[in-house]
């Protein structure tokens, strides 16, 4: 007994048909079978039976085959950002705030140039264009831009909706080269005098409070993220122990939508760490303990209204402080790097990046430490070449 005819192979179609459907018009058909296995009809129309067949060949070769999650070439890009933030949520594996950021940059950078194109149309050289343009706007938005551009077309490659991810094939991107800077002792009296003044200042409103002050001195006595330090509990803290040490263990996040709440790990799993506390921490923070009421999370820095500081009022605070002492520069992430620069100097780099909770050296070594002005003083060494020299006699 015969086996019959074996199937048409994925993706192939059989021979075309064509017929005319009135004077003056014909129609071509075949039919295809897709990855799926089903074999569907499609057809073409033409003014002659060539016409007819060639515009079924053409749309034969274009043609995407259903996908999962209906997704397809011919999906708008902006279809597709939708699909993939919904994935994104979803799959719960990156932070509601990294999201929102993502969903952000693309409203107002991406969709509004690329949006209305379909996926077939996202060619290279047009998404080339687009990441180059952005430069103009700004380095850091054009990075961030084509990394979240090249990781939705990821998921349509995916889907089979494209063959290639044409962000792939741009032009690698250049990151400007800029010296890391690092706050000298001078510059940090400076600050410290511009705190005080903000403290004493005459200014409409409430009183300031000593938080941003304080938050500033733990900054630079542990190298923290200010977001880290803002997250710390007393049960983080133990000042009796030898050496007083703070444990970092959350953060804070603020999200559209939700009170600002302490996130129980901190920005990466290196983030965890436990830092031996110098002694002008220890006595601003036993000076707390004295005099800060008891609040119901436990949280070294608390707002008036007993809830967590949000990152981004604090930076503002933050603002206004550095502007009146000319260090404009001077971000909280500033401190970090003075912090990690100083133990590179008198410890190693290894010892900065523990402090600071990286997960590589090569990081702290690369944005973290700033080059010295000097490099170190090796003239005695180097002065053992000219003394083996009269050891030996003068040269003939």
């Amino acid at each position: 007994m015969g086996r019959g005819r074996p199937p048409t192979p994925l993706q192939t179609w059989g021979s075309l048909h064509t017929s005319q459907v009135r004077p003056g018009a014909f129609r071509a058909r075949t039919r295809v079978r897709d990855d799926d296995g089903m074999t569907r009809q499609v057809t073409a129309m033409g003014t002659t039976k060539a016409a007819a067949e060639r515009a079924l060949r053409e749309k034969l070769v274009r043609r995407s085959p259903p996908t999962t999650a209906s997704m397809s070439h011919q999906l708008p890009l902006r279809d597709l950002a939708a699909l993939w933030l919904a994935f994104l949520r979803s799959e719960g594996r990156l932070e509601a705030t990294t999201i929102n950021e993502y969903e952000r940059l693309l409203h107002r950078a991406v969709l509004p140039q690329l949006g209305d194109l379909r996926l077939r149309e996202l060619s290279t050289s047009r998404v080339e264009a687009f990441i180059v343009d952005l430069a103009a706007t700004s380095a850091s938005r054009q990075r961030k831009a084509k990394v979240v551009l090249g990781a939705m077309l990821d998921m349509a490659v995916r889907h089979d909706a494209l063959v290639v991810n044409p962000v792939r094939q741009t032009s690698r991107l250049r990151r400007p080269k800029t010296e890391t800077r690092a706050l000298t002792l001078g510059e940090v009296r400076r600050l410290r005098a511009a705190l005080r003044d903000s403290m004493t200042s005459d200014r409409s409103g409430p009183r300031e409070s000593p938080d941003l002050t304080d938050v500033f001195e733990l900054m630079l006595a542990t190298g923290a993220r200010i977001g880290e330090v803002l997250a710390l509990r007393w049960s983080d803290i133990d000042l009796d122990s030898a050496p007083p040490t703070l444990t970092i263990t959350g953060t804070i996040k603020s999200e559209p939508g939700r009170a600002t709440y302490r996130k129980d790990s901190p920005k990466t799993d290196s983030g965890v760490r436990t830092l031996a506390l110098p002694r002008f921490a220890v006595a601003m923070l036993r000076g707390r303990q004295r005099e800060q009421d008891p609040n119901d999370l436990d949280a070294v820095f608390v707002t008036r209204n007993g809830t967590w500081h949000q990152v981004v009022n604090m930076e503002r605070r933050w603002r206004r402080v550095r502007e009146s002492a000319g260090l404009e520069w001077v971000t909280p992430h500033i401190l970090r790097k003075t912090v990690a620069t100083l133990i590179s100097e008198r410890v190693d780099a290894e010892a900065a990046s523990k402090q600071l909770g990286h997960s590589s050296s090569a990081i702290t070594r690369e944005f973290y430490i700033a080059k010295p002005a000097l490099a170190a003083d090796v003239s005695d060494l180097l002065q053992e070449l000219a003394d083996s020299a009269h050891d030996e006699g003068s040269p003939r």
